[in-house]
């Protein structure tokens, strides 16, 4: 039974949820964490995670993407919804400068507020982090992160992971990482310490080669669509990489994210 530790099912590029969580489930996929990425999906994420308490655990938090929307008063807002779901954790949150708008400038407090807020409660925090490792660890010193978090879909050096271990890091794979062009990270994995490393799909996001690919959403060829069953495959890729057996991986990762997660 698989557990994916990254996804948007809230997201309208993925339709009605309840068939892609039946072919999650079908596909062996036990568990899930849902990500929000800005105020604006916090209760769509709430609303899914009470729907199939057994399934999805929440996630809620301001993507660096959507900085720019945070309205005045977000960080009591955020406090009170997590209070009010012990069981969630934050995210997706993080610094990027692949993107030019929002800037840096905008994205920083932001990030750092929600920092402080995980800290402050104790919760796991998921990191989102392109091309933005100094101003990273800058952050870190400002406000150091709570004592687990999650560095999403992890393509960073062994040197920037070496950094991230002992502060308590995570290290999710996704399934775009598997493309040719990433070779390299797969060597990164293997150095990893394994109750370290966590299982992703990003759905709608992040989407595997297509010789990986078990299930499809319909077309678009502007913005083609990850559907969230393709985990086991995912796994199974991955198990390959590193040698070992997708069931023993799958029992890994589980472990992993409950430790995590706290679920």
């Amino acid at each position: 039974m698989w557990t994916d530790s990254h996804n948007h099912l809230q997201s309208p590029r993925l339709g009605d949820p309840a068939p892609i969580i039946a072919a999650m489930r079908a596909a062996g996929i036990s568990r899930c964490i849902v990500n929000a990425t800005r105020e604006d999906d916090w209760k769509n994420v709430a609303n899914l995670a009470a729907s199939h308490p057994d399934f999805i655990l929440p996630a809620f938090g301001i993507h660096p993407w959507h900085a720019h929307t945070a309205r005045f008063g977000w960080q009591a807002r955020l406090r009170d919804l997590l209070e009010k779901h012990p069981h969630a954790s934050m995210g997706e949150c993080g610094l990027d400068t692949w993107v030019s708008e929002p800037p840096l400038e905008i994205q920083r407090p932001i990030f750092l507020d929600q920092l402080r807020l995980a800290r402050d409660l104790d919760r796991p925090i998921t990191l989102h982090c392109l091309k933005a490792w100094g101003a990273l660890f800058e952050a870190f010193v400002e406000a150091p992160p709570p004592s687990r978090f999650v560095m999403h879909s992890f393509s960073g050096s062994i040197e920037i992971a070496r950094r991230l271990i002992p502060m308590g890091a995570y290290f999710s794979f996704s399934g775009y990482l598997l493309h040719p062009r990433k070779s390299a990270v797969l060597d990164v994995y293997r150095q990893l310490p394994p109750d370290q490393i966590l299982l992703e799909t990003d759905a709608p996001d992040m989407l595997p080669p297509l010789e990986i690919i078990t299930h499809s959403l319909p077309e678009n060829l502007n913005h083609p669509a990850n559907h969230p069953a393709n985990l086991p495959a995912i796994g199974h890729a991955l198990a390959q990489a590193l040698a070992i057996h997708p069931d023993d991986l799958a029992e890994l990762t589980r472990e992993n994210a409950k430790r995590c997660f706290g679920f």
